[in-house]
C-alpha cells in the first residue's frame, strides 16, 4: 500500500466525465459517526465545564484567603496597642492605660477587591482580670468580618499581658 491508499495493482480510473478517480483499499471509507461526535463533544463540554467551575473555585478561595489575612493582621494591630500601653500598679500614681476595658470600632479591611465597595470588618477588644495576685490580664481581640457568598467570619487572637516592671 502506499501514501495514497491504494494497492499496488490499482491505477487510476478514468469516469465518465474524464476525471481520474482513486479507488482506496476497499470501498467503505472509515469516518465518524453522528453519536460518536455528540458524545465526544458531550465529553468535551463537561471537561471544558469542570476547568472553569475549578478556577471559579479557586478564585474564590483566593479571596476568602486574602480577607482572611487581612482580618488577622487587623485583630493583632490592636493586639499590639493594648499590649503596647502602659501598666505599672507598683507606680504612684498607679499608671493604667489600657485599663479593663470593652471597645469595637470599625475598620475598612486592608484588602484589593475588583469591586469599588470597601470590605468592612468591625473589631472588638476586651480586656479581662484573670488573677489580682500576681497580675495578669487577658488581652482578647476579635475581628468579624463578612464574606458575601458564605456568611460571617470571626478572627480571634488571644494573649495574656504581665504589668510592665
Amino acid at each position: 500500500m502506499n501514501l495514497l491508499g491504494m494497492q499496488g495493482g490499482d491505477r487510476v480510473k478514468q469516469i465518465e466525465g474524464g476525471k481520474p478517480s482513486l479507488r482506496c483499499f476497499g470501498q467503505n471509507a472509515a469516518a465518524f459517526t453522528l453519536t460518536e461526535v455528540i458524545i465526544s463533544l458531550a465529553i468535551l463540554v463537561l471537561v471544558f465545564h469542570g476547568i472553569l467551575k475549578a478556577y471559579t473555585i479557586a478564585c474564590q478561595r483566593s479571596e476568602w484567603s486574602a480577607h482572611s489575612l487581612a482580618a488577622q493582621s487587623l485583630a493583632m494591630q490592636h493586639m499590639e496597642a493594648m499590649r503596647a500601653a502602659q501598666w505599672d500598679p507598683q507606680n504612684w500614681p498607679i499608671v493604667d492605660e489600657a485599663g479593663l476595658t470593652n471597645f469595637r470600632s470599625t475598620d475598612i479591611l486592608d484588602v484589593s477587591s475588583t469591586t469599588k465597595t470597601p470590605a468592612y470588618a468591625t473589631s472588638v477588644v476586651a480586656v479581662t482580670t484573670v488573677t489580682v495576685n500576681p497580675p495578669l490580664r487577658q488581652i482578647r481581640a476579635d475581628c468579624i468580618w463578612e464574606f458575601k457568598p458564605r456568611g460571617l467570619f470571626t478572627n480571634t487572637v488571644i494573649t495574656l499581658r504581665a504589668p510592665d516592671q
